[in-house]
């Protein structure tokens, strides 16, 4: 049986990984933790290969979240606050450690440290969701921009109309999550 899945039988769901698309300081970036997953490897596996090659991940490929937007992150994941009155903390619920975001680019630098053949499949994925989010991010604007010329043009004939379509009209198909734009 062929271990390297086809265009059709994908290695991982790619609502799993448009899940995992973030928006942060203005960049669609996927965070060390859900490429780990995706690649089968540690976060720290992960996180070591790319501050092994520094050289190939500049700050526009792999940047470190500072603790307000980890914080921001965090509570936004879990849908809870970071603070216990227990004085353990319990594994897996507080944040040890920022994370690592990484750009598209930084993204297709992983696959080159990586060094596998999961790495390999699992970035030809990745890169297929990011083309699709920009297609649909790119049909949304021009969608919006249409409608927006035609209320100007039939302003006042049809403001009914377009407001019972801005009413309908779906805000977000995509859960990107924004974190200080």
């Amino acid at each position: 049986m062929n271990d390297i899945p086809s265009k059709d039988r994908s290695l991982i769901p790619v609502e799993r990984i448009e899940r995992s698309i973030l928006l942060i300081r203005g960049q669609k970036v996927m965070l060390d933790r859900d490429l780990a997953y995706l690649y089968g490897v540690t976060t720290k596996v992960l996180n070591q290969a790319g501050k092994r090659h520094k050289d190939r991940f500049p700050e526009d490929f792999m940047f470190q979240l500072t603790m307000e937007e980890a914080k921001i992150w965090w509570t936004e994941v879990r849908g809870g606050s970071l603070r216990s009155q227990i004085v353990t903390l319990k594994r897996g619920q507080h944040i040890k450690y920022r994370p690592y975001a990484f750009t598209e680019h930084g993204i297709l630098m992983l696959s080159s440290v990586l060094n596998s053949e999961r790495a390999v499949q699992v970035n030809i994925e990745i890169m297929r969701a990011f083309v699709r989010l920009r297609r649909l991010l790119a049909s949304h604007a021009d969608l919006a921009r249409k409608l927006e010329t035609l209320e100007r043009k039939y302003d006042a004939q049809f403001k009914m109309v377009f407001d019972a379509i801005r009413e309908f009209y779906p805000v977000r198909d995509y859960k990107l999550c924004t974190i200080f734009m």
